[in-house]
């Protein structure tokens, strides 16, 4: 190994602890894409809240999916009705998202707690965040508690939901691309509140060799 090669590496093995001041596992696996998750129970409480661990999974069908640490609102609501809405959290609403991230009784409105308009949706009985540029309502297809190697289970639900329907604004929408730069979404970093802006100018193309 040449010297260009070698490094000194901060190692550990996470059952043991990290050893530093701030996990950094969340800040490493980023930036990750907000769920920001509106959901509905049973008895219509609406509940909105940004989730850390959230991604696209499937292109046919179309399957998005978050996690939560604890069993929190909105599996348990999600659980109830089988149907929740994706929101896009951009740099604008970067302060709204965050107010909906505070714990509060399952009987709080976090659309009102935020200053946020809760729009009515096509397909699902649950509101999306007007304010936000872009909505998927999805269709519950696998809540999985989470579990380690040996088989433990862990303190974590993956939500797992087909979208059915998609909202766009149109003014992200280009000759017939959607313009992800141009709605400045805002995607998350590590520690407690670390956070990123998408920009277009911080955006580049490499096309594949396949």
């Amino acid at each position: 190994m040449d010297a260009k090669s070698r490094k000194d590496l901060h190692f550990y093995e996470p059952k043991n602890g990290h050893g530093l001041k701030h996990d950094p596992f969340n800040a490493i696996i980023a930036p990750r894409p907000i769920g920001w998750i509106s959901s509905r129970d049973g008895k219509g409480n609406v509940n909105l809240a940004p989730y850390s661990f959230f991604n696209a999974f499937c292109y046919h069908p179309p399957i998005i999916g978050f996690s939560s640490t604890n069993w929190k609102d909105s599996a348990g609501n999600i659980q109830e009705t089988g149907e929740f809405v994706w929101n896009l959290a951009t740099i604008d609403l970067a302060k709204q998202m965050n107010a909906t991230a505070a714990h509060v009784a399952a009987d709080v409105d976090e659309f009102k707690l935020a200053g946020l308009t809760a729009a009515s949706c096509k397909l699902v009985n649950v509101p999306r965040v007007a304010e936000s540029p872009v909505a998927f309502e999805c269709k519950l297809t696998q809540i999985i508690q989470l579990q380690g190697k040996d088989g433990e289970k862990a303190q974590a639900w993956l939500t797992l939901g087909e979208v059915v329907a998609v909202h766009i604004d149109k003014a992200f929408i280009k000759d017939g691309v959607y313009q992800t730069g141009l709605a400045h979404p805002i995607v998350r970093a590590g520690r407690r509140g670390d956070y990123f802006e998408i920009k277009p100018e911080n955006m580049f193309e490499m096309i594949r060799p396949d």
